[in-house]
């Protein structure tokens, strides 16, 4: 490269109210705000951080405070200052922050005048952020008050610590700036969206040996472990080591239990708001801190057959460059060194799942099995027929007339050709825990139970496999405790006879 001579320099200092209101549109979210918060007080030591928030009040507010180190005015002077570090200097191991960046981005994207208390061997400093002052003096410039009385929260903090105050929350009122139930309604909804965002985010410092104790608004939240690893139905391999230049990538697999395993609280916990589909996939954690969730990192397409599969990847801090770790710390890149064995994680996880899949399908093509539906794969296509062998429907064929056993056998095949497939794929895509067989009424059910027990009892099975046949197939299975009670009836009836 050629080598320019400089002569002159001017200066290029960046005007403080147009720079600090960029600094509000990085891409926070209001959880992503608050994550960021608390990266802060973690790194700074503290074991517990309450959010207390305030919003029905004239001037409603969000503050966090902690119990960490607390900081002296200079130091907390240096916080305040917009890239107040190198983000490419060593940190130590359980520091979450990266650009000196975080408090004040993450602050200013929720609101105008950031407010932030310290208190460390008995001296308290504060020092605010106004948006509006920097906007009037265009200084990079922040106040330091002298008299603390009547600021919010202040009275929750210890001998040390951190509050960060938000207040101005012009960003929050969803337009109900002057209207105070409709703004205080906006907040709340917001706040209690964030609130699975940080069980789940933090949830490996929660159930830490000395646990981080999370409160928002005196209530403790409890860990949200998105691989229910105290489920004993859930299944996880064993974890792999990447050894790089710039530390370790470790690396395990995690099957979630079927939702019948679990609650139906803690599957939808599971889920989330989007659901299972949406929530599959890596989930990579840098300090123990979630960075990023539900992505496959385009290795993979979100399906049905992958909708119980997460994958944990914890990276040191050391690697931020390498997974071009953002501001927000919410997104990254995968570094082709790692994509590489990532593959060899996505192909071992498809197979199994398809290993699962086929033995269900297996099932279902088992002429042994009497099978209501037949799976049809030729010519690259798949079809499901209902069978129309099925002594259910073979039976009541035979006890017709001949021009009517036509009609009969005609209208079978229209609803096996008529199944809503479009419909069937967005459920399944979306709900599929939530599709159950429909049921069926007394009489129907009585005559499938006893034209299948009467095949089966010719075909010379014996009891206990007649029972376990039917208990696995629809639509037994799904009303299995009146198909047993005709079952005992029918044999009941037989031996009177």
């Amino acid at each position: 490269m050629t080598e320019i001579v400089v002569s002159r320099r001017a200066d290029a200092t960046p005007h403080a109210a147009a720079l600090i209101e960029g600094l509000r549109d990085i891409g926070y979210s209001l959880e992503t705000a608050v994550s960021d918060i608390i990266d802060n007080s973690i790194t700074a030591g503290a074991h517990r951080i309450q959010i207390i928030t305030e919003t029905f009040a004239e001037e409603p507010y969000i503050a966090i405070v902690d119990d960490g180190d607390g900081m002296s005015e200079d130091d907390l002077v240096a916080a305040m200052r917009p890239g107040s570090r190198n983000p490419l200097a060593t940190r130590e191991e359980p520091d979450l922050g990266r650009f000196g960046l975080g408090l004040k981005s993450a602050s200013f994207s929720q609101c105008r005048r950031l407010t932030v208390i310290s208190r460390k061997s008995g001296q308290t400093s504060a020092a605010i952020w106004d948006l509006d002052d920097v906007a009037e003096r265009n200084e990079w410039a922040v106040q330091l008050p002298d008299d603390l009385t009547g600021l919010p929260a202040i009275e929750h903090l210890g001998p040390n610590g951190t509050i960060v105050l938000w207040q101005k929350l012009d960003r929050l009122t969803g337009g109900y700036s002057h209207n105070a139930a409709k703004r205080a309604e906006v907040i709340n909804q917001r706040i209690a969206e964030t609130e699975r965002h940080l069980r789940l985010v933090f949830h490996r410092f929660m159930e830490d040996a000395k646990p981080i104790r999370l409160l928002l608004n005196g209530r403790l939240l409890q860990p949200l472990d998105p691989f229910a690893r105290k489920n004993p139905a859930t299944i996880s391999d064993p974890e792999e080591k990447l050894t790089l230049i710039r530390g370790d990538v470790e690396i395990q697999s995690f099957t979630l239990p079927h939702h019948k395993q679990m609650s139906k609280a803690e599957w939808e916990d599971l889920g989330g708001p989007e659901g299972h589909l949406k929530s599959q996939g890596f989930y990579l954690y840098r300090g123990k801190r979630l960075i990023l969730h539900g992505a496959w990192f385009g290795l993979c397409r979100q399906s049905e057959i992958t909708k119980l599969s997460r994958v944990r990847i914890d990276i040191p801090n050391s690697m931020d460059a390498d997974w071009k770790i953002d501001v927000k710390k919410s997104s990254a890149q995968l570094p082709p060194i790692v994509r590489d064995r990532l593959k060899k994680v996505i192909d071992r996880i498809l197979a199994g799942s398809k290993r699962t899949y086929q033995k269900r399908g297996q099932k279902l093509v088992d002429h042994e099995r009497l099978p209501m539906w037949h799976r049809i794969q030729a010519d690259g296509q798949i079809r499901y027929r209902p069978n129309a062998e099925h002594p259910a429907f073979s039976d009541f064929a035979d006890s017709l007339p001949p021009d009517l056993r036509r009609g009969f056998f005609n209208c079978v095949s229209l609803v096996g050709a008529s199944l809503p497939l479009e419909t069937l794929f967005a459920d399944m895509a979306g709900t599929a825990e939530q599709i159950v067989p429909d049921q069926v009424d007394e009489d129907a059910l009585s005559q499938a139970v006893q034209a299948v027990l009467t095949r089966m009892l010719e075909a010379k099975k014996d009891m206990k496999e007649i029972i376990a046949l039917m208990k696995d197939n629809d639509p037994f299975r799904s009303a299995w405790e009146d198909t047993q009670r005709i079952i005992a009836a029918t044999i009941q009836t037989k031996e009177d006879k």
